[in-house]
């Protein structure tokens, strides 16, 4: 069984949190360990309509695969490097928490939790979404990375020529999942056949 915890946090980009945990419950070999700040509900709200927060109305049904923590309990299991995990998102990043976690401060769960996955030396995947960015965000994404943890900004790519605003949460829902290891059947690949402009493989003019 893999450990994975996701961290949901007060950027913009909820959609591709909730679609992110229930492609993670979905999986038989997952438990999903969930973490959500007091502005990572204000959002949940705001963007995929979860006014009252519950982890049943995060995944779309009952996950007995699925744990839910106070944002405030630094004293949970999650915590504590004993606890073994596969590695750890926190997807919407929010810039707050990214410079908490650069910083080293640990004062709410998510930090702490993202302190420990460095530590132990497992994999950390921070999502941000804000744009622009200012040189205080790019030192602290700098250092993260430096310590070990994996910068995968919510980007996503057109090179699928994706036809919805559901195709884009996917890609970068589908991204996190390569990073983690984990196989999924989402359409996250590159071929030059799916180039937009290109049919049956044949080229054309650019």
């Amino acid at each position: 069984m893999k450990h994975i915890v996701l961290a949901i946090t007060g950027a913009s980009g909820a959609p591709y949190a909730q679609r992110l945990a229930r492609l993670l419950v979905e999986r038989p070999d997952v438990h999903l360990h969930v973490v959500v700040s007091p502005f990572g509900q204000r959002i949940l709200a705001d963007e995929v309509g979860l006014r009252r927060f519950s982890l049943e109305a995060l995944l779309g049904r009952s996950a007995p695969n699925a744990t839910l923590y106070s944002h405030n309990d630094s004293g949970s299991r999650l915590a504590s490097g004993s606890f073994l995990t596969h590695g750890m998102v926190v997807c919407p990043c929010s810039s707050n928490t990214l410079a908490a976690i650069a910083a080293g401060i640990a004062d709410n769960l998510v930090a702490r939790a993202a302190m420990v996955t460095l530590k132990e030396a497992r994999r950390l995947i921070l999502v941000p979404r804000e744009m622009p960015l200012s040189q205080i965000e790019i030192r602290a994404m700098l250092t993260v990375s430096q310590a070990g943890g994996i910068i995968c900004p919510a980007c996503p790519g057109f090179y699928m020529n994706p036809q919805s605003v559901q195709e884009l949460v996917d890609f970068v829902a589908g991204r996190v999942l390569d990073l983690l290891g984990l196989e999924h059947g989402l359409r996250t690949r590159w071929s030059p056949l799916e180039r937009p402009g290109r049919a049956g493989g044949s080229e054309v003019a650019e």
